[in-house]
């Protein structure tokens, strides 16, 4: 059996296998080998660059859905960019909540989106509605990404 780290700040891959109370022995045995001891030490230790494959194993592994959209929203250049940042997933019927909210928000702005987008451009008068329907859009994405977690989460 593995010794617990001492180590002081932990990055989040070891910190939620600590949390699990696992070893990286037991980790690379539930990976059948696929992810060596040596590489999750490495990975931990921020020594090697985690591969998005690394990290699905080690969500799954872990049941922690959450670790992919940690990896995409701050280790992957695109992800960083276009995945939404789920800071904590809540439980269902919050989530449903901001979902529906979101929804009702959308549908608001519906109208409006038509005006602006019925000649094909977005003119200076415009782009202020447009940038407040693209936070919206952006809210909506961010509560089907939290669903989405949730989901995998709990229903695995």
């Amino acid at each position: 059996m593995g010794k617990k780290s001492i180590r002081e700040n932990k990055n989040i891959y070891q910190q939620t296998r600590d949390d699990l109370n696992m070893t990286r022995s037991m980790v690379a045995d539930a990976t059948n080998g696929i992810l060596s001891e040596s590489r999750i030490e490495k990975l931990e230790s921020g020594t090697l660059n985690a591969r998005p494959e690394d990290i699905m194993l080690m969500a799954e592994i872990y049941k922690r859905p959450e670790l992919c959209n940690y990896f995409c929203t701050k280790e992957c250049a695109i992800g960083k960019r276009y995945v939404p940042k789920v800071e904590t997933i809540h439980d269902l019927p919050q989530i449903a909540m901001e979902l529906l909210s979101n929804l009702n928000a959308l549908n608001r702005d519906k109208e409006r989106l038509i005006d602006i987008t019925a000649d094909g451009k977005i003119t200076d008068d415009e782009r202020r509605d447009f940038e407040e329907f693209k936070k919206h859009i952006h809210e909506m994405s961010l509560a089907i990404e939290t669903l989405k977690l949730w989901a995998d989460k709990e229903l695995d």
